[in-house]
């Protein structure tokens, strides 16, 4: 593998907007499909973290993410080709490089780890003893200043490790990058880039996080029954379809970062699951 710089676009802020579009268009395009593999990844997630094995499987899960990312980047990668995603992707990264791609796991396990223990330092591990359960979860404790200050701390801390986690499982595979170079390359194209990842992430919180909300709060004022529908038939295919999106668009936003003046009749120097 080449050792030299992995060269990378800088994109306007509207680009941000443009990866969760063409993300939907895809998903659009094949919702079942997207479903069965998001579906299927989450009950495999569950299964380690809540089955018999769950002392073990609660730290496999993270390390297995970016093999799993693969997969959503493999689908997406074949259906932008013309072929389907097919319920295979979604172990494509167990064929690929995983000698690179379990240390990023490792990476993501590390960096959101540290990122919750520094939340000790802002509220004496209130947030901490909510998330393990050792404290109830009130509505009085979550709206606590001290708590939420805690939840914006531990975010900031963790945002490094995401940046450079962000684009990393596509550069193993389609760009055969080490995990260190990789990271490195991620993170970098991340920073250069920030004002569409910016506009990417506002839209992700106001998409995913205040319309759900916001749709909840009116059905509530119809009574608890319509809340109850809405929530059923509206909210909860919404997020499972904004989730799918999510996963797609990681594919999107690499493709226009590293790839995007390339048609694509043309594909990236290596296809997902060609590596051994």
């Amino acid at each position: 593998m080449s050792a030299g710089p992995i060269p990378f676009a800088r994109r306007d802020a509207r680009n941000g907007l443009e990866w969760l579009k063409q993300a939907y268009a895809l998903f659009r395009a094949a919702p079942l499909r997207w479903l069965l593999l998001l579906f299927t990844y989450y009950l495999l997630i569950a299964l380690m973290e809540l089955g018999p094995l769950q002392t073990v499987g609660q730290f496999v899960a993270p390390l297995l993410k970016p093999v799993f990312a693969v997969g959503f980047l493999a689908a997406a990668w074949s259906q932008e080709r013309g072929i389907a995603p097919r319920f295979a992707d979604l172990f494509r990264g167990f064929r690929s490089n995983l000698l690179a791609l379990v240390p990023l796991g490792a990476v993501f396990l590390a960096g959101i780890t540290l990122a919750v223990l520094a939340t000790t330092l802002i509220d004496d591990g209130k947030l901490i003893a909510i998330l393990s359960g050792a404290e109830k979860p009130t509505e009085e404790a979550i709206a606590s200043g001290s708590v939420q200050l805690a939840m914006l701390f531990g975010t900031a801390c963790a945002m490094p490790s995401l940046l450079a986690l962000w684009f990393a499982p596509a550069l193993v595979v389609f760009n055969d990058a080490g995990a260190v170079r990789a990271l490195v390359t991620s993170f970098r194209a991340a920073i250069a880039n920030w004002r569409p990842i910016a506009v990417y992430c506002l839209a992700v919180f106001v998409l995913g996080g205040v319309v759900p909300v916001f749709a909840l709060s009116i059905a509530r004022l119809f009574g608890d029954v319509a809340a109850g529908v809405v929530a059923l038939f509206v909210v909860v295919p919404y997020i499972f379809a904004f989730v799918a999106t999510l996963q797609i668009s990681d594919y999107i936003g690499y493709r226009d970062l590293f790839h995007g003046d390339e048609p694509l009749s043309e594909p990236p120097p290596t296809a997902p699951g060609a590596q051994s």
